[in-house]
């Protein structure tokens, strides 16, 4: 068993695919492909995967690793993530590239200097990356990783720079005239006699 010094998230399995032991995989690298490329990757326990055969199927890639050989071996490893050591990592990224645990822990900031929050994860549900905002006291934000939400990632500064109306964080003037006229009128809903 391995033990990663710094973790990052490659990938996590899903549903067996066919019945000779091969796997359905979300991969969180640039080129799906690229996943066998890394080494063995590791769970949370530090269980090494070889991947011995990748190949690309829609929105994944089906995989097979070694010693995993029948449908039963395949359905016991559903939602298992797997990670390699940061050191695997190229660290030779350009100034605007950056991996994206590297988000974990920046300070949100809109262009006057509010603070929003630190990013505490970040998620794909299937509709596109969201970063999620914490506050001491107050209840986790999604906010859409978008350059329209986030037009500035500074990781050396620390922090990111969002637009807190196109990151949902403050409603829209038309929106909330709507929200009223829903609600039943200027007055709220209150009806008066």
């Amino acid at each position: 068993m391995a033990k990663l010094n710094d973790p990052v998230q490659l990938a996590v399995i899903g549903a067996a695919h066919g019945t000779r032991g091969e796997l359905r995989v979300k991969t969180f690298t640039g080129d799906p492909m690229a996943l066998a490329d890394y080494g063995p990757l590791y769970d949370v326990t530090g269980r090494p995967f070889e991947v011995l055969d990748i190949r690309p199927a829609k929105t994944v890639v089906v995989v097979r690793f070694r010693g995993v050989n029948d449908r039963n071996m395949a359905e016991a490893l559903n939602g298992t993530t797997l990670f390699i050591d940061r050191s695997q990592l190229p660290q030779d990224l350009d100034e605007d590239e950056y991996y994206h645990s590297d988000l974990i822990g920046l300070e949100a900031i809109d262009a006057e200097g509010n603070k929003h929050g630190k990013v505490s994860a970040m998620f794909d549900f299937g509709g596109g990356d969201l970063l999620e905002l914490t506050i001491p006291g107050k209840r986790p934000m999604l906010i859409p990783f978008t350059m329209l939400a986030v037009p500035q990632v500074d990781i050396k500064a620390g922090h990111i720079i969002i637009d807190p109306a196109a990151a949902g964080l403050i409603p829209d003037e038309n929106e909330d005239e709507e929200r009223r006229r829903q609600l039943g009128g200027e007055d709220g809903g209150k009806k008066q006699r």
